[in-house]
């Protein structure tokens, strides 16, 4: 009896937190005060203006009522839907409720920031936000979790189990997912989720919750783009900061725990490999892969860059000589060149060095470097490498293209022999006419360059063929073969040739 009245009161404090918040309590208070005022005088009139700010308090509605004066801080943000969901769980306690917490967070925010700017990534922000909602029901709730994340609490529901939460979720991701229109430009956006069930849940308050669906959505970035996970106990201990990570990181370097995994590229003109990226990967012993957004910040905190790259660079030259061995036509492989080792004045004669031990010419190996480095670097000793190698004849392919604010002259002094457009641009280009139109401009640019090009992130076929039709030299991504190990590479390269040299079956017309 005594569960059944709190359960009550809560519900009638959460209605009541509702009508308080509605901002048209605030547009007609002043008819409010001024009829009390005549109908009971001075007394009624000192009554409200006790009792108003009582009510507020009781209804925790302290932070709502300012906050068109100020923007909520993060963390008033994330109290703000912890309250909310605790409020939530309390409900699931009458009739077996059920209730659910989703954190859905925009994939490759800081590009649509550095990109396109402030403005329009809050922008984006506003659109998404809007689309949610209409997504949600009016009792569940939504708020702005800052760096493109969003928290949804789900008002508690009789049914309510793992499907329906991925369908609700798979309805908030492509709410998300439409094109953005900002004026004269698109922006595409794609969207993971993490979700937490209340049943998965202990202890059960509303911080574990929403931080139960902040770590299912951590591993649905480390698998995305638009990846969806559920949150289950286990998950708990496989998002380790990067602190925890590096003294182990550390020793996996001499351990030979590192590896490459090999993306290969295609030309779009003959459908032939032209060559394969070498993706460095983790596999820990206990942990199973860990992703290279969590092994790099290790790295890096930990000083090891520098010994990675010299790793894959070993790695990546003795799997070339196995596939020419092999009889395989593979004209090159990338290799990703961090900054600190691009600052080793002895940079250039160790390349020259491991060309030489495996018996390869330089123009077999392509040095992948981020525009940010290209755009930004005034060091005089990663100038002076980069031509160094390029002038040895190994390729400079310059990463990421269109997010790093390259110069023409920087290009051009760096001796960049091939662009690599960023993801960002490809996203959708055989669907919308600004992408089309940003990736011709790129294609015009490095034909009157004299630059070769290559798209990355390509994932559907769709994507494909327009930027074959628009130009574009090389594809790599998904929709062509995810990263593999390099004992699988060579049942791919068969298999994709034996599929180039096969004609296409044209039926017989009978009758």
């Amino acid at each position: 009896m005594l569960q059944r009245l709190t359960n009550v009161m809560s519900g009638l404090r959460g209605r009541l937190r509702a009508v308080l918040a509605d901002p048209t309590l605030l547009a007609v208070l002043p008819a409010l005060v001024l009829a009390a005022f005549w109908l009971g005088g001075e007394d009624l009139v000192l009554a409200i203006a006790l009792a108003f700010p009582l009510v507020l308090s009781l209804t925790g509605l302290r932070g709502v009522l300012p906050a068109a004066r100020r923007a909520p801080r993060r963390q008033d943000r994330r109290q703000d839907i912890e309250l909310i969901l605790d409020e939530a769980l309390q409900d699931t306690g009458y009739g077996g409720r059920k209730t659910a917490c989703f954190v859905l967070g925009l994939d490759d925010f800081d590009t649509i920031l550095d990109r396109h700017g402030q403005t329009a990534a809050e922008d984006v922000i506003e659109q998404s936000a809007q689309r949610l909602r209409t997504m949600m029901r009016e009792r569940d709730n939504l708020r702005n979790l800052d760096n493109g994340q969003f928290g949804v609490a789900l008002a508690a529901v009789r049914r309510f189990d793992l499907a329906d939460a991925a369908n609700l979720a798979r309805r908030l991701q492509t709410a998300v997912e439409e094109p953005v229109a900002l004026g004269a430009t698109t922006i595409h956006v794609s969207a993971s989720i993490g979700f937490c069930l209340s049943g998965s849940l202990a202890p059960r308050n509303g911080a574990a919750f929403l931080s139960a669906a902040t770590i299912a959505l951590n591993e649905a970035m480390r698998h995305g783009p638009s990846a969806l996970r559920a949150y289950s106990p286990d998950m708990q201990g496989q998002v380790p900061c990067p602190g925890a990570l590096s003294g182990e990181a550390s020793q996996a370097l001499e351990e030979g725990q590192f590896h490459p995994w090999f993306q290969p590229q295609l030309s779009t003109d003959t459908g032939r490999v032209t060559g394969f990226e070498a993706l460095a990967r983790w596999h820990h012993p206990r942990r199973g892969m860990v992703p290279p957004s969590e092994f790099l910040p290790a790295l890096e905190q930990c000083g090891g860059m520098e010994r990675l790259s010299e790793i894959m660079l070993c790695h990546a030259l003795r799997a070339l000589r196995a596939w020419d061995r092999k009889g395989f036509d593979i004209p090159h492989v990338g290799v990703n060149f961090a900054p600190e080792e691009l600052r080793n004045p002895a940079l250039v004669d160790r390349v020259g060095f491991e060309l030489d031990r495996f018996e390869l010419t330089p123009g077999r190996l392509s040095i992948e470097v981020l525009e940010t480095v290209i755009a930004t670097s005034s060091d005089d000793v990663v100038v002076r490498n980069i031509s160094g190698l390029a002038d040895m004849g190994c390729l400079i392919d310059l990463d990421d293209f269109g997010t790093g604010h390259a110069s023409i002259s920087s290009i051009r002094r760096m001796a960049v022999q091939r662009l690599k457009i960023d993801r960002s641009f490809v996203i959708k280009v055989d669907r919308d006419p600004e992408q089309q139109r940003m990736v011709s401009a790129i294609l015009l640019m490095a034909e009157r360059l004299g630059l070769d090009t290559l798209a990355e992130g390509v994932e559907t076929a769709g994507e494909h063929a327009m930027l074959a039709q628009l130009g574009c030299g090389h594809v790599q991504g998904f929709g062509i073969a995810r990263p593999m190990p390099v004992d699988q590479t060579s049942d791919w390269v068969e298999a994709h040739c034996a599929r180039l040299h096969t004609p296409p079956v044209i039926g017989r017309q009978t009758g």
